[in-house]
This record gives C-alpha cells, sequence and structure tokens, in this order.
C-alpha cells in the first residue's frame, strides 16, 4: 500500500463491472447527452421499482428535489415548515428558497433524528401555520416513523422525507422515502450510489409528480414557440448522469453490506474504549450505515481524534452541526432540549468509504485506540 495513502470519509466507488459504463456509452452513442432520454426515463422508473414507490423525478440534487416537493405542496410565504435541525443546511434552505419560515426541531437519543415529542410540541404551538414537516434519516439511520406520521395525521399536516443519506434503508422493512407525501434521495458524491451530483422526488401521487418534471425542465407550455406560464428551474437530471445512476443501483446492496461491514468493524475494534458510544441501532431500523458515527464523553475529544487522523491523512469530520445554531437561521424558533447540541459537540463521523480496505480500517482504529493509551 502506498505510504500515507488517502483514507477518505465516503467517496464515489464506481461498480467493479463496470455497469456504468455501458449506460453512459450508450447516452453517447444516441447523442441524447441533454437532461432528456432512455437512462433518465429508466433510472427514474428503476429507482421507484427499487424503493416501491409509484413514480419519480430525477433532479439535479437533492437539494431541489426538496425544494420542488415544498412547492407541489404549495408551501410559500406565511407557511411554516417543521424541520429537523441536526442535518445539513440543504434540507432547511429550499424553505426559504419558498419564502416560508422554518421552524428546528431537537432530535432523540433514541434515534438522533426527530423528537417526536418535540414535533407535537411544534404542531400545538403553530396550528394551521404549519404546511408540512421535514424529517431527516440522519446517516443513513432511520427516524420513528410510526410516531412522527401519526403525529402528522392527527393534526392533518404533509411530511417530506429527506432521505438523501437513506437509500437502501428500511423502516419496519418499508424502504426510507416512502411513508410522506413526498421522499428525496440524494446521489452526490459522497452517498452509498452516486451521478456524481444528482437527487430524486419520489411519490404515489402521479399528478404531482408530472407537474414536478414539467418545473423541472423550465415550465415550458407545450407550444411551438418558447411559451412560459408559470416559473420555472433548470434542475432536470442529465442523461449521461442518469446512465452513472442506472449503473450505481444495481451494486446498491453491495455498498450497503460493505458500509454495515465497517460500521461492525469500529464497534468491535472501538465500543470497549471509555466514552465511546455508537450511533443507535433499533429493532425496527435496518440502517444502510452510510457513514459510522460515534459519540466520545470522556477524557479524549472529537477534536483530538480528527487531528490524529488528519495527520495520518485519514479524513473524518464533525457530526452535522444544527440548524438552529447557524449564524443564518439564528432568527427561526426551535423546539426542543439540548439532544441535537450535545450530538454535535460530542459526535464525528469516522472513515466509511466503501473502498476501504481491513488494512486501512485497522490503520484507523489503531490511530483512534493510541489516543486511550
Amino acid at each position: 500500500m502506498i505510504k500515507n495513502k488517502k483514507i477518505w470519509l465516503s467517496s464515489p466507488h464506481m461498480s467493479d463491472e463496470g455497469f456504468e459504463k455501458e449506460y453512459v456509452k450508450e447516452a453517447f452513442d444516441s447523442n441524447w447527452i441533454a437532461p432528456l432520454g432512455t437512462n433518465v426515463n429508466e433510472f427514474e422508473k428503476e429507482l421507484a421499482n427499487k424503493v416501491n414507490s409509484k413514480y419519480a423525478a430525477a433532479l439535479v440534487s437533492g437539494t431541489s428535489a426538496i425544494h420542488l416537493a415544498l412547492k407541489a405542496l404549495n408551501v410559500g410565504q406565511g407557511d411554516i415548515v417543521l424541520c429537523q435541525t441536526l442535518t445539513f443546511s440543504a434540507t432547511a434552505n429550499p424553505i426559504i428558497y419558498q419564502n416560508a419560515t422554518p421552524v428546528f426541531i431537537d432530535s432523540d437519543y433514541e434515534t438522533w433524528n426527530m423528537d417526536p415529542k418535540a414535533l407535537e410540541e411544534a404542531l400545538e404551538k403553530y396550528g394551521d401555520k404549519v404546511k408540512a414537516v421535514l424529517v431527516v434519516h440522519l446517516y443513513g439511520f432511520s427516524a420513528d416513523m410510526d410516531k412522527i406520521m401519526a403525529i402528522c395525521d392527527k393534526y392533518d399536516v404533509a411530511v417530506i422525507e429527506d432521505a438523501a443519506e437513506s437509500l437502501g434503508t428500511y423502516y419496519k422493512g418499508q424502504h426510507t422515502g416512502t411513508f410522506g407525501n413526498y421522499g428525496i434521495f440524494s446521489f452526490n458524491g459522497n452517498k452509498i450510489i452516486t451521478t456524481s451530483g444528482g437527487g430524486m422526488l419520489v411519490s404515489d401521487d402521479e399528478e404531482r409528480i408530472q407537474k414536478v418534471r414539467f418545473w423541472s425542465t423550465q415550465s415550458r407550455d407545450a407550444a411551438r414557440h418558447y411559451q412560459h406560464s408559470e416559473l420555472g428551474f433548470n434542475y432536470r437530471l442529465s442523461n449521461v448522469s442518469a446512465g452513472i445512476g442506472r449503473g450505481q443501483l444495481k451494486v446498491l446492496d453491495q455498498r450497503v453490506a460493505k458500509k454495515k461491514y465497517i460500521c461492525d468493524y469500529y464497534k468491535r475494534e472501538l465500543s470497549d474504549l471509555e466514552g465511546v458510544e455508537f450511533m443507535p441501532v433499533n429493532d425496527w431500523n435496518t440502517p444502510n450505515f452510510w457513514l459510522s458515527v460515534m459519540t466520545l464523553r470522556g477524557s479524549v475529544r472529537p477534536i483530538d481524534v480528527m487531528e490524529a487522523l488528519e495527520a495520518e491523512n485519514i479524513e473524518s469530520r464533525p457530526v452535522w452541526k444544527p440548524m438552529h445554531l447557524q449564524p443564518f437561521f439564528a432568527e427561526y424558533d426551535y423546539i426542543g432540549g439540548n439532544v441535537s447540541e450535545d450530538l454535535f459537540e460530542n459526535g464525528i463521523c469516522l472513515p466509511s468509504d466503501t473502498k476501504i480496505t481491513d488494512e486501512e480500517l485497522e490503520k484507523v482504529c489503531t490511530v483512534i485506540k493510541s489516543l486511550w493509551k
């Protein structure tokens, strides 16, 4: 092995079989490289079939998928969207795109995801002003969807699932992203499968998905000339990127298996260290283990581990900084306690690259263990 070869947190991993090349070649051979073509149509069908959703729209990012899901729900000025605070900013930003108001919801320790008690507290506080709930399946681990859906049904509020990190994750045998009105997936370069950059919106509402496809191609009306009766967006996934996605989808199960192997390895090697705990796996949750994440509540702090790994050319990172602590979102309301803040302060994401070798895993663990000696 190359001395000090970079060990990545999570990087793109093309299939050994070269499935992606076949579909991309097809796009080039047919000259359909624009945001139209067979790969786009088939990727939508294959992804929808994979997660057992009826319809899908292939878009340029998970962010654009959240944006158009909010638009499909007619979220706009004066509306409130309840959003999980422990997430990446791409979850919350589209709320602002739609001129709506985010209210951030704390997590619980059982799932690290949206706390159902805090969610209900927020719904009681804001009532009919709440137009949607945006729940996240953090790091590939499912939120407690039975409780969340029951609360949202009680208050008759729509649900969008940010499953950007959880493609291949199941909640009680059902794919995440398929419980709410809309589910979104991301195919960014660091996700469990990638299209280099891309996303997908899934729903059982055919009319709304057709409308999303219309909006995502600049809302061009059915006319000989260029006519636009609605605001449009340049959000459609390219046929080339969709070809990569079709090939990647064929190896999704392999990627999930490797991610689980990595997490199991870390748990076996590191769980006995003082103050170390890993993200919880509940009986009803079958995660994709996108990232292996642990908390440190002892004398060794996350920054100590990150700096020690960085010195050996090994990538790691903190847990997401909650949205209600971000300068841009500081003015918006927050419901809950200090769970998300605690997880941010004490959490660290470990290298979870599906190309990582046992030798590299051993190196990561050796560096970490040395801090306890």
